[in-house]
């Protein structure tokens, strides 16, 4: 199986859990606040909605080499989705069934050779296309926790944090770094050393994961002062606010070509 085929094994495990979450929902429920300060579910719904659609655009613009960019502007970006978070949960789970439908579209009828084209977000850096598939996967993942609906960072699958947490390091920025280093309980990966100023953390990848991308508040991640093993007390006690999440969009210098597993 290549990279893609994972990739989009993966995408489709993570669209039917989201669909079922928002279909479990009442016209009640998705007025009700999210996880994100501003937005109700409806919000974060319409959203992934329109990302979805914005990732059409992307595989657009690779396949026909016309720029065609993923929103046409932030202000229009966020009209659609303030005129619309206000739906029945009828119309926000068919809104959503039918935005899925059109990437999975659009993916099935993206030319091999195409992978590789340049395209870029609403920041840089631009990317390949095969990064398009990443990107969503993000989107879903992150925003199903923001629904504030019963999934939690502990649902994410190994592979989606492995990949997150990689492309959090290769996109970490020294120069705002809360933390000098970062170890990982329970777990064989490397820890990662040099950071910045701050104090080394410790925690289960997952919670070190949610942490950093602002979906938990540091519960299981503590610091390890030096010389000792770990800090006693409640978990995420004592922790420096989170390092600013860059990862929304890309790491610089991704290869052009599908790799044969990313990370």
């Amino acid at each position: 199986m290549t990279l893609l085929q994972r990739l989009l094994a993966e995408m489709a495990t993570a669209n039917d859990r989201l669909l079922t979450t928002a279909a479990s929902l009442s016209d009640d429920d998705v007025l009700l606040p999210s996880r994100l300060p501003g937005w109700s579910r409806g919000h974060v719904l319409v959203h992934v909605a329109r990302n979805a659609d914005s990732h059409v655009n992307l595989l657009t613009w690779a396949r026909t080499g016309v720029v065609t960019p993923q929103y046409p502007s932030p202000a229009v970006r966020e009209q659609q989705i303030e005129s619309r978070a206000a739906l029945p949960a009828a119309e926000h789970v068919a809104d959503l069934r039918d935005s899925v439908a059109r990437l999975d579209a659009a993916i099935r009828d993206h030319p091999e050779q195409a992978w590789q084209a340049p395209v870029a977000g609403l920041r840089p850096p631009p990317h390949p296309a095969w990064y398009i598939v990443v990107r969503r996967l993000r989107e879903l993942g992150m925003h199903h926790v923001d629904l504030g609906a019963g999934y939690r960072p502990s649902d994410w699958a190994d592979a989606f944090v492995r990949r997150e947490l990689n492309d959090c390091l290769m996109t970490w920025s020294r120069e705002h770094s809360t933390v000098s280093a970062v170890r990982f309980t329970g777990s064989s990966r490397t820890p990662w050393h040099d950071l910045g100023q701050g104090p080394e953390v410790e925690g289960a990848p997952t919670d070190v994961l949610a942490w950093l991308t602002g979906r938990s508040a540091g519960e299981g991640v503590k610091v390890v002062p030096v010389g000792r093993s770990s800090r006693p007390g409640a978990a995420g006690q004592d922790l420096p606010p989170a390092p600013p999440w860059l990862t929304m969009t890309a790491p610089a210098d991704l290869p052009a070509t599908p790799p044969k597993d990313y990370p």
